[in-house]
């Protein structure tokens, strides 16, 4: 498996019956192609929609139809629009179960810096400040390092989305918890020792005594 596809296979184990998930762009919406069997889940996207299908084959592009990342979607048949009051009060209201997001750094105290690039123009910070304080659970899934620097970090040091707000990280490496003692690692990938992992992520790690293989997870 490549590594994108390591990380959403994984992701999408942690999704449960039932859930109002919240997907972001890139990385995180590949994981709505790996839903377990039997498993049925409620994709939100807070550009005003509910019942959020998969991302639209060409001939299935309504151009009035796109994810908040502004890529043409399809909606299920109980799918429902509306308008972004709307689509934020269920945000910060309590009622997305899980949101899944992709991150520049990540820190050992739940951290999350997510929304603007050195030296590059951005729109903003998009729904990402209000998702992390208002889901249940928040998944960062992405690459673990970037041009070979780590992306989890003992402290972040570009402008914070939010503090203390990561419960999971899944790279290709490793699953993360995290601990009011730090990160614990759950699950390596298998061909990658615990001292390499250590020594590709800048923030310090502790390893659980029943470390298992991601891979046996995602089968």
């Amino acid at each position: 498996m490549n590594p994108k596809e390591i990380i959403a296979r994984r992701v999408a184990k942690e999704f449960k019956n039932d859930q109002l998930i919240n997907l972001g762009i890139g990385l995180p919406t590949l994981t709505a192609n790996y839903i377990e069997d039997g498993i049925n889940v409620t994709f939100q996207s807070e550009n005003g929609m509910i019942g959020m299908g998969k991302v639209a084959d060409k001939d299935e592009i309504d151009l009035d139809i796109t994810n908040a990342g502004g890529q043409y979607v399809t909606i299920n048949d109980n799918g429902a629009f509306f308008d972004t009051s709307m689509s934020f009060g269920l945000i910060r209201g309590g009622h997305v179960d899980i949101t899944v997001l992709g991150a520049l750094e990540v820190d050992q105290n739940g951290n999350l810096a997510n929304w603007i690039v050195p030296g590059k123009m951005v729109p903003g910070m998009g729904g990402a400040m209000d998702l992390v304080v208002g889901a249940k659970k928040v998944i960062v899934a992405m690459l673990h390092t970037a041009k070979g620097k780590s992306k989890i970090l003992k402290n972040c040091t570009l402008p914070l989305t939010a503090k203390n707000v990561v419960d999971m990280i899944v790279t290709e490496l490793a699953v993360m918890k995290v601990t009011e003692n730090g990160l614990l690692v759950t699950e390596i990938s298998e061909g990658v020792t615990v001292e390499e992992l250590i020594e590709m992520t800048e923030a310090d790690l502790i390893i659980s005594d029943d470390l298992a293989y991601i891979e046996s997870q995602t089968i």
